[in-house]
Formats: C-alpha cells, sequence, structure tokens
C-alpha cells in the first residue's frame, strides 16, 4: 500500500500547473469575447449600411416616380414647383408618400420655363444624419417644325 500511496502523491499536479492551465483558460476566454465582440460590431455595422442603402433606393424611386407623375400630367408641369408644397393634386399625394415611406422625409421639386426638372428628396436617418438624393430631368413637350 505504501508504494500505490507515493505513485498517487506524484500524479497530483503541482499547484504551478494548476495555474498555468488556469492562465491558457482565462487567455481563451478573452480571445473568444473579443471575437464575439467583432461579430457583434459586424452585425451593427452591417445593419446600419443596409438601413441606409434601403432609404437611397427607396429616395431614388420616389424621386423617379414624381418624374414619371410630372410626364404624365405634363400641361401642369408648373404646379409642381415647391420647397415644401405644390399646387398640383399628383404631387400633393406624391409628397405625403415621401413624408411617410422616409424618416424625417421631404422633398423640394425645381422647374425651369425650358422644361429642366430638379427632384431633391431628403431624409434622416435615425442617429439624426441627414441625406439627399437629387435626380434631374428635361421634361418638354417636343413642337413640331
Amino acid at each position: 500500500m505504501h508504494a500505490y500511496h507515493n505513485a498517487r502523491r506524484s500524479r497530483k499536479p503541482s499547484s504551478r500547473t494548476r495555474g498555468v492551465a488556469l492562465i491558457e483558460v482565462l487567455v481563451a476566454m478573452l480571445i473568444f469575447m473579443l471575437g464575439v465582440l467583432g461579430l457583434v460590431g459586424l452585425q451593427g455595422t452591417m445593419t446600419r449600411t443596409q438601413t441606409d442603402s434601403k432609404m437611397r433606393a427607396d429616395a431614388a424611386n420616389l424621386a423617379s416616380e414624381a418624374i414619371g407623375r410630372m410626364w404624365v400630367d405634363i400641361a401642369n408641369l408648373s404646379s409642381y414647383a415647391g420647397a415644401t408644397t405644390c399646387t398640383a393634386a399628383s404631387c400633393l399625394e406624391w409628397r405625403n408618400k415621401v413624408a411617410s415611406v422616409l424618416p424625417g422625409g421631404g422633398a423640394v421639386i425645381t422647374v425651369a420655363a425650358n422644361g429642366d426638372v430638379a427632384v431633391t428628396v431628403s431624409w434622416a436617418m435615425p442617429g439624426g444624419e441627414t441625406h439627399r438624393y437629387v435626380t434631374r430631368s428635361t421634361i418638354a413637350l417636343r413642337t413640331a417644325s
């Protein structure tokens, strides 16, 4: 029994060995947590970028829709101009759509006498950052010569 007792005692890890193992576990946990924090940051950035892209696509679609409405209602083209409002019924409907689709959405439409049109759609991101999308077109009736 004496030999068995000595062999058993020699197999016990020393306190120094247990300390090194604990440090290794702590370092592994630290590396894992840094990886998790990196993934969380990446997810936040991806979500922000995706939201920004969607807002830009919506703004481009709305600006194109405004140009299309003006082509359909070419006789009342000048009634679409305005920074916050307009007199054409189709334009008022469109402005309400801009306000409902984009957060803090607004639009400015300028119409020149020669038929040059600029549509500026603006919106505010949840963080307070303001963006705008501008498109230009020429809407004019061709006259027979």
